[in-house]
């Protein structure tokens, strides 16, 4: 799994690339703590190049939400496509997080 990341319009955005999993949720989960401990409280996921994730993956995308919602922070989810579209329709993420086509859409909130 790569993470990079960049602001843009007030936002931290965090491209994710490759497999979201039980070997690799810690460390995704570490770095956006990170992120965020340094004062980034809207943050979007860029998930246009991860290619799976699992239960786990979806614990630490929880646990970042909580988090920053605790702190008055925001988290959007952006791009999913394939098998990582298909376990967020499925899990019902999309009910209480906002997911967006793309990151464009996603930081101007709209176009879901």
């Amino acid at each position: 799994m790569k993470i990079a990341s960049y602001h843009e319009k007030g936002f931290l955005v965090i491209k994710v690339e490759g497999r979201m999993d039980i070997a690799t949720s810690p460390e995704f989960e570490k770095n956006c703590a990170a992120l965020t401990e340094q004062g980034n409280q809207n943050v979007v996921l860029d998930f246009s190049d991860l290619e799976y994730i699992s239960s786990a993956g979806l614990r630490s995308i929880l646990a970042i939400a909580k988090k920053l919602k605790s702190t008055g922070g925001s988290l959007s989810l952006c791009a999913l496509t394939g098998l990582v579209k298909e376990v967020f329709d499925l899990s019902g993420f999309d009910n209480f997080l906002p997911i967006y086509t793309d990151a464009e859409h996603a930081l101007a909130g709209d176009g879901k």
